[in-house]
């Protein structure tokens, strides 16, 4: 019986509570697997039938665990993604769907925007070369927003920019190919709430259309159509990601997250979830708030606007400038995660001017530093350096992300290892360091101190140092005794 539990909840991530987090279930299953080889171990001498179900069991968690880590290291190594919020709220520059539920504007001149929306401008290869000019290994975009209006040619309804507005097309069919063509990851945003469709229960915010418990008809009615929708998607398009949104309304089990889930991987075995399928997803979303602390659960990934608002806002000029981009994007990765950065074009394709250039700066400072961004790993925890920090596959070398005009020698704290070299990335600028404090009969290392980085060599927005190793990083994490300890 105890083995049956194990299995089960391995699989399933719960038995009693169906909200456990798929999360949960791969940490769960990392801990069962050391305790089970402890287990094996033990009953070696013992034969029988437990040794070989026991002997299954940890194979088959071992299988799990390292499928799963083998498809998301694509992700990993991208660290860039770029978001893009396009529909038919970027014709008067209104706030996605938002802007009816909160009744900043009546839902029916929301839906007349459907009349403004040309994409006469629209050109998805343009779109393309310049997300991978940004250094973006992967883009998103919103196939359908809360609004209930697809940007493809959905045949469960006759709400999409084919059938309902002047661009009369299907404008997501264009774009993922461009993405492939280019040799980049196609991620499809869809939202599983609807606030338009007829069968959904939520409207506005003080307003529903009905209870679930009061008409399940209705809400069953409601699940085969969006899941149909994602069918769609799934055939059609075949998204490396699936980046769902709206799963706040409803728990795991009333959206049958798990046979969504599992209808997705069932086609292709290797697309990633985000983690707004009420817990049944692959890594972790916090929105616009940056984490003060390093996530726990590995990966992660913050989406971000590139002012204030998601989408087309010609009100909104609060744009980030390329140093507080950049910044930004060094802090997510040092952490570990990724960055999923957003645009906003208008109704007709045009891209903001000021989006274009935060995307062609960040592109310029990615080409130049791209072995300290790209195919790394997260950097040094804190208290070893006051700042953002990669270190390269092989651990064998640490890369310093030092802020413009940053004045004064680079410290790095608790370093065991011999350092090789140091280098100015981008530059091939050597620099010298001597080491502070090192007692001869202490096993404690010392403080590096790393000159201060010229300034012809100083990167306008981040500059990077590359600093090379004897062998793997090794750091001291104790408390300073003179024992080490």
């Amino acid at each position: 019986m105890f083995l049956i539990f194990l299995r089960n909840y391995s699989q399933y991530g719960f038995l009693l509570n169906n909200k456990f987090h798929l999360y949960k279930k791969r940490i769960f299953a990392k801990k069962w697997i050391v305790i089970l080889h402890h287990l094996k171990k033990f009953y070696m001498n013992r034969g029988g039938i437990f040794f070989l179900s026991l002997f299954f069991l940890v194979t088959n968690l071992q299988g799990q665990t390292s499928a799963n880590e083998a498809k998301m290291q694509w992700f990993r190594d991208a660290k860039l993604g770029i978001f893009i919020h396009w529909g038919i709220y970027s014709v008067d520059g209104v706030d996605e769907s938002w802007s009816f539920y909160n009744k900043k504007m009546p839902y029916a001149d929301y839906m007349k925007q459907l009349n403004g929306f040309t994409a006469k401008n629209y050109d998805p290869e343009a779109w393309v070369e310049l997300i991978k000019e940004s250094g973006a290994r992967y883009a998103v975009i919103t196939t359908k927003h809360h609004d209930g209006i697809a940007l493809w040619d959905t045949k469960l309804n006759n709400m999409s920019t084919a059938k309902l507005t002047p661009a009369r097309k299907d404008v997501l069919t264009p774009f993922f190919q461009a993405l492939r063509n280019a040799g980049l990851k196609a991620g499809a945003y869809f939202s599983i709430l609807d606030w338009s469709h007829q069968d959904y229960p939520g409207f506005l915010k003080d307003s529903s259309r009905y209870e679930i418990k009061n008409d399940s008809a209705r809400w069953k009615r409601y699940l085969a159509f969006y899941q149909a929708q994602i069918k769609e998607l799934s055939v059609q398009f075949n998204p490396d990601l699936f980046w769902f949104d709206g799963d706040w309304e409803h728990n795991a089990g009333e959206w049958q997250a798990k046979k969504v889930r599992e209808m997705i991987l069932s086609r292709n075995p290797e697309a990633i979830i985000n983690g707004r399928l009420a817990g049944y997803g692959d890594y972790e979303t916090p929105e616009q708030n940056f984490p003060i602390t390093r996530p726990s659960l590995n990966p992660w990934e913050l989406c971000m606007t590139s002012n204030n608002n998601w989408g087309y806002h010609p009100d909104d000029t609060h744009y980030k400038t390329p140093y507080e981009l950049i910044t930004i994007f060094a802090d997510v990765i040092s952490n570990g995660g990724n960055l999923l950065f957003d645009i906003g074009p208008r109704e007709d394709g045009w891209i903001p001017t000021e989006q274009v250039h935060l995307l062609k700066e960040l592109g310029k400072w990615n080409r130049k530093h791209a072995e300290a961004v790209f195919n790394t790993g997260a950097g040094m925890p804190p208290g070893h350096y006051y700042g953002a920090s990669t270190i390269s596959k092989d651990s064998s070398t640490i890369y310093l992300f030092v802020p413009a005009h940053n004045q004064g020698k680079t410290v790095i704290k608790g370093l065991y290892n011999t350092i090789r070299s140091i280098k100015v990335l981008g530059t091939g600028q050597s620099l010298q360091h001597k080491i502070v404090g090192k007692i001869s009969w202490s096993p404690v290392p010392g403080l590096v101190y790393i000159d201060e980085i010229p300034e012809n060599a100083a990167d306008e927005y981040m500059t990077v140092l590359e600093v090379k190793l004897d062998g793997p990083v090794k750091l001291y994490k104790g408390k300073g005794g003179l024992a080490g300890e």
